[in-house]
């Protein structure tokens, strides 16, 4: 698909009808990594189309597993459990995705081979030393620059051993990572995080049969095994729910109705953040999808007042929007405790107070958040800093603006949602 340059809206008109979302992108990435440690053929229908996970698939296709992509998000996927897996012949260019790069030095440290795992400049700039550790610890042997804090990466795979293991921060990342490696372990895997992080990992595993064990809200434990082949429709991605959540709230006269949406608790918190900024949601769980609920969010337009958010892993990736939402709010919208943003993509919380400036809008930043006092955006030219989610929260800004807004680096959306602008249209062709 190709994009333009520029994405240029008008802001002020409503959002109406229903949508069906591309499917959930961390769904689609473990999807493709656990079909490749079974044993047979699995079919994923509805796969999410980002760069990222495109990504994910070119990598098992490096290592022997047969991924075949159809145009309309429905896989096939060929293999042969981890014995099958062959070392790569080539280095393994992972992106722009830290999930593909964290979550695959855990499929290959089992494997008695060598893995070069490499990305673009943003994906080398990221922190890996959090997955290399425990990795190392395990038995396998990793490096990488800085000491493996940052990529390329080597994995010279082997006979792993167990471990129990304290992870630094909450992520479903590392978290996946060393239950990838604990699949292919010798003895028990226990891992133990600081605060929950995305469940996932543990959701689908479970419900594939693999020997996986959650003690309590924090504490998972593995042992060797394998999932069964398997077929799956991948409900709607949460994440890209968010921002036409947040721009039907703000649009006065819109109301939305989003469909076949993952409903993972882990995942759609910013719902009750947005209730308690004043936002109209209803969510409605339909069925449960390999342990993932899934079900519709209906949205209709509402006055917003500003409020303080607590950042955490499970609302990392939503606390962008959240501060748009704050910039269209009364009052004074604080995030505090999501140091984690600077370390993204590109540094969102710098990027935001540069963009919600353009609007005339007062953000004040700080080293784990920002300071957003609402107000009445005016349209703008703003820009994506070539990272996905900045390019989205600025089209949900321009939406709300009065005026026009153009965002520059509007490719930037690839890696998430390159389709954002044919699925808004649908909700503006009654205009």
């Amino acid at each position: 698909m190709t994009l333009s340059p520029e994405l240029v809206l008008h802001g002020g008109r409503p959002l109406r009808g229903r949508l069906r979302l591309p499917g959930c992108k961390g769904i689609s990435h473990r999807a493709l990594l656990f079909s490749a440690l079974g044993e047979g053929r699995s079919h994923i229908t509805n796969l999410a189309d980002g760069e990222d996970v495109s990504s994910t698939a070119a990598a098992l296709d490096h290592l022997g597993v047969r991924v075949r992509i159809g145009a309309d998000g429905a896989a096939a996927i060929m293999a042969h459990g981890v014995d099958g897996l062959r070392e790569p012949e080539a280095v393994i260019d992972c992106g722009n995705s830290g999930t593909t790069m964290r979550m695959l030095c855990g499929l290959v440290a089992g494997r008695p081979f060598l893995s070069i795992l490499t990305g673009d400049t943003s994906l080398s700039r990221r922190p890996m030393r959090r997955v290399v550790d425990p990795l190392r610890a395990m038995g396998a042997r990793l490096d990488g620059r800085a000491d493996g804090e940052l990529a390329p990466l080597t994995v010279r795979g082997g006979s792993l051993h167990g471990i129990a293991h304290e992870l630094a921060v909450a992520s479903g990342q590392v978290k996946t990572a060393l239950v990838l490696a604990g699949l292919q372990a010798d003895g028990e895997t226990e891992i133990v995080e600081p605060a929950p992080s995305r469940d996932h990992t543990e959701r689908m595993l479970g419900a594939l049969g693999a020997p996986i064990e959650r003690v309590d809200d924090r504490t998972l434990r593995v042992r060797a095994g394998a999932p069964q082949a398997f077929e799956l429709v991948v409900p709607g991605d949460p994440s890209s729910a968010a921002f036409f959540v947040v721009a039907a709230s703000i649009v006065p006269g819109s109301s939305i109705v989003l469909e076949d949406v993952s409903l993972n608790p882990g995942r759609i918190e910013y719902v009750e953040i947005l209730r308690e900024m004043g936002a109209r949601i209803e969510v409605e769980v339909t069925e449960t999808r390999l342990g993932e609920p899934v079900g519709s969010i209906t949205v209709e337009a509402a006055p917003l007042h500003g409020i303080e958010i607590s950042g955490h892993e499970a609302i990392i990736d939503e606390l962008p929007v959240l501060a748009v939402a704050g910039a269209f709010a009364d009052g004074i919208t604080t995030i505090r405790d999501a140091a984690e943003m600077a370390v993204k993509e590109t540094n969102r919380i710098g990027a935001l107070e540069q963009e919600l400036s353009q609007l005339g809008i007062g953000v004040e930043t700080r080293p784990d958040g920002l300071v957003v006092r609402g107000g009445s955006p005016t349209g703008a030219t703003m820009k994506s800093h070539g990272d996905h989610r900045i390019a989205l929260c600025a089209a949900v800004a321009g939406l709300g603006a009065v005026g026009e807004t153009t965002v520059r680096g509007w490719p930037a959306v690839a890696i998430s949602y390159p389709r954002f602008e044919a699925d808004l249209a649908t909700l503006l062709e009654d205009e």
